[in-house]
């Protein structure tokens, strides 16, 4: 009985959500604006954790926007926007992130049919970021955002025409656009603390190749090292994106480069031994690799070292 209070509830469509709030049905199916300022929302109702079968969009008044990597730090205190795709778990035993909202924006994926969004909006990668990687807005910021909710919201209480799904759809990609740029200057603003993030990033390959962790791990992904920062893949890759313009991908991958350089230059490894020690199952990718990267092969490069 215990486990089964303690499993997900899947949330398939909207009207399952509004049941879950203690709401009506929503007015559109698939498309739901829930203005918690009049909406009495009944939080005893809805489950610690939920899994996702929409997209959702919600402004909280108070968070503390921790990043979880040894200090806390955020930007703002007012409030944050959090982003949830489809297929997410959403929740925690103690910080239940669906109430309390001023705003929460619900989409099904249905609603964006036959529309770019529909292809674009996996191009936003807060979509992915956990909620400790918050999107916290300033005062000025926190307007922008208010005033396209309520443009959503006033369109969707009006009488549905011809242009309502069209309107609707280009407010949430305004909405996105904006978040899109609130985010940028989140990573500017955060600077220093990203800044911190790095160096422990470049700590932890140091430390992965050093204890030759590749040796029975293999290549050092960017989940192992999104996993030991605290921060979601997204985040880290955005993250980075801002700092270096690289994403965490890229950024293996030169670490890679530098560590075979190394290898190549100071030891008497074959290139497959150098390949293995690195984390490669095959020596034809990491020389391809290389090659990519420095537009020599490893023995080319070995020779012109010497």
């Amino acid at each position: 009985m215990k486990k089964e209070e303690n499993s997900p509830k899947k949330m398939e469509s909207l009207t399952d959500a509004h049941r879950a709030f203690g709401l009506l049905k929503p007015q559109h199916p698939l498309v739901s604006l829930i203005n918690g300022s009049y909406t009495q929302v009944d939080e005893t109702k809805i489950p610690h954790y939920h899994v996702l079968g929409f997209y959702k969009i919600a402004y909280k008044p108070k968070l503390t926007g921790k990043l979880r990597y040894g200090q806390s730090y955020y930007d703002f205190d007012e409030g944050g926007l959090l982003f949830a795709a489809p297929g997410q778990l959403v929740g925690s035993p103690d910080n239940d992130v669906s109430a309390c909202s001023e705003y929460t924006l619900l989409i099904h994926p249905d609603f964006f049919l036959g529309y770019d969004l529909a292809r674009t909006i996996k191009q936003y990668g807060f979509f992915s970021y956990s909620t400790r990687e918050t999107l916290h807005l300033s005062e000025e910021e926190k307007e922008t955002i208010f005033s396209i909710f309520k443009m959503i919201e006033k369109e969707l209480s009006s009488r549905i025409d011809d242009f309502s799904q069209d309107v609707v759809i280009s407010q949430i990609e305004l909405l996105l656009n904006y978040a899109n740029r609130f985010y940028k200057r989140q990573f500017i603003t955060r600077k220093a603390v990203n800044h911190n993030l790095l160096q422990k990033l470049e700590e932890l390959l140091d430390h992965y190749f050093d204890q030759e962790s590749s040796l029975s791990q293999g290549l050092p992904s960017v989940g192992y090292l999104a996993d030991h920062l605290n921060l979601s893949p997204s985040y880290l890759s955005d993250m980075l994106r801002s700092l270096i313009g690289q994403n965490a991908q890229q950024y293996i991958h030169d670490k890679l480069i530098e560590k075979a350089k190394e290898k190549l230059s100071t030891t008497d490894l074959s290139v497959s031994e150098v390949a293995y020690a690195l984390g490669f199952e095959h020596s034809q990718s990491f020389s391809k690799l290389f090659k990519s990267k420095t537009n020599l092969s490893p023995l080319a490069f070995r020779r012109s070292f010497n």
